[in-house]
């Protein structure tokens, strides 16, 4: 359990990360953002799979078919849902309704034989930090004008469905994950990756920038830096780290070490700021941590192993 907890947790660090690179790369667009990542991402799979192809198998097409669906719940599709709900509702709401991920993962993997009573308290202290970081975002973020009507519900709709997705593959893949224990979760990350990488060509393709437009910026180098380092490190080995945790740990704890991924982008923003986050922040981030405490404890069976 406690191998499962600090690869979930680190997965966690790695994914703050994202939460910042938009800030180290201006000019570039959310989309291109994304799909530079995720390009990275499958580059480095498929590399890592050439390379060792003698020690690892190739999946089997109901594999390979598997990880082409996981790769659009949980990052492909899932990123494009919410960029077009940001799109047509603004920020805000959208990013509320996405921070509620963590809560349904929660409920909806609970696993057989723990009481409902044992989530309450890690439920009600990741609420009340997601509560206190959306009074942040509202007061720093006042929703945009002209957000109304048929294109506002359209956008909720959409982030709906963004949360529905990345929630599924939370579910998913630790389920698909302990059904095969045979695939390690080095040769999982690899497969998503490719999956993931063919993804990301047609979303750039289809709603990305020209590659005259990417290529005009003068900090091209330092964009390709970020990019190749976000999909080595918040994409390829925070995955393998996720998938260690997902093979460890139920799909209920799981959702609550995704909480990590808002506080470490907390801690690396305001560090990036180089300034202390003030008293309702800093309360979040209390509550968050507090939250994971909670959880494990709940979780925590007198049985469990390393």
């Amino acid at each position: 359990m406690l191998t499962g907890i600090v690869a979930g947790l680190a997965a966690g660090a790695l994914w703050g990360l994202v939460f910042v690179a938009p800030r180290m790369t201006p000019g570039l667009s959310s989309v291109d953002l994304a799909a530079g990542r995720f390009i990275s991402y499958g580059a480095v799979a498929a590399l890592v799979m050439l390379l060792t192809w003698r020690s690892h198998k190739l999946p089997t097409v109901r594999q390979a078919m598997a990880a082409l669906g996981m790769s659009l719940l949980g990052f492909t599709g899932y990123y494009l849902l919410l960029v077009l709900a940001i799109q047509h509702a603004g920020t805000e709401v959208p990013t509320l309704i996405i921070g509620t991920i963590p809560i349904w993962a929660m409920l909806l993997g609970k696993p057989h034989g723990l009481k409902w009573s044992s989530l309450i308290p890690g439920l009600l202290l990741t609420s009340a930090g997601l509560v206190l970081m959306m009074h942040v975002m509202s007061a720093s973020q006042p929703v945009v004008a002209g957000h109304a009507g048929t294109h506002f519900w359209w956008g909720v709709l959409l982030a709906v469905a963004a949360t529905v997705c990345w929630t599924a593959y939370a579910i998913l893949n630790t389920a698909w994950l302990k059904r095969h224990p045979e695939v390690n979760a080095t040769e999982w990350a690899n497969w998503l990756g490719v999956a993931t990488g063919v993804g990301a060509v047609i979303l750039w393709l289809v709603a990305g920038s020209s590659s005259k437009e990417l290529l005009a910026p003068d900090n091209i180098a330092w964009t390709a830096i970020i990019l190749i380092a976000i999909g080595v490190g918040s994409a390829w080995l925070a995955t393998i780290l996720w998938n260690m945790a997902s093979q460890r740990l139920s799909a209920s704890l799981c959702g609550q070490m995704i909480v990590s991924e808002t506080l470490f982008a907390l801690i690396y923003s305001y560090a990036w700021d180089r300034q202390w986050p003030s008293a309702i922040p800093l309360l979040a981030c209390v509550c968050f941590i507090l939250g994971i405490l909670a959880s494990i404890r709940a979780h925590r069976q007198p049985a469990d192993a390393v």
